[in-house]
């Protein structure tokens, strides 16, 4: 499993304050990425798409927890 990703259920483990953390983190390593890539030193490609779907899944959970808020 690369670098950045995360299951769903290590993310359904964390608290919705680690969670924003690692939201902040992975979008600013997104950003360095981005930028390497745009400078072309980027060595590994699937690092961007890793990180993107690993924020993906973050904010899902948080949305489904948000939901389920929401029906109570």
């Amino acid at each position: 499993m690369p670098k950045f990703a995360i299951r769903v259920d290590d993310i359904r483990k964390m608290s919705p304050e680690e969670r924003l953390k690692k939201l902040q983190e992975l979008r600013e390593e997104l950003v360095k990425l981005r930028l390497k890539a745009a400078m072309g030193t980027l060595d590994n490609p699937g690092a961007i798409r890793a990180i993107r779907k690993t924020i993906a899944r973050i904010l899902t959970v948080m949305r489904e927890e948000e939901l389920a808020k929401q029906r109570k």
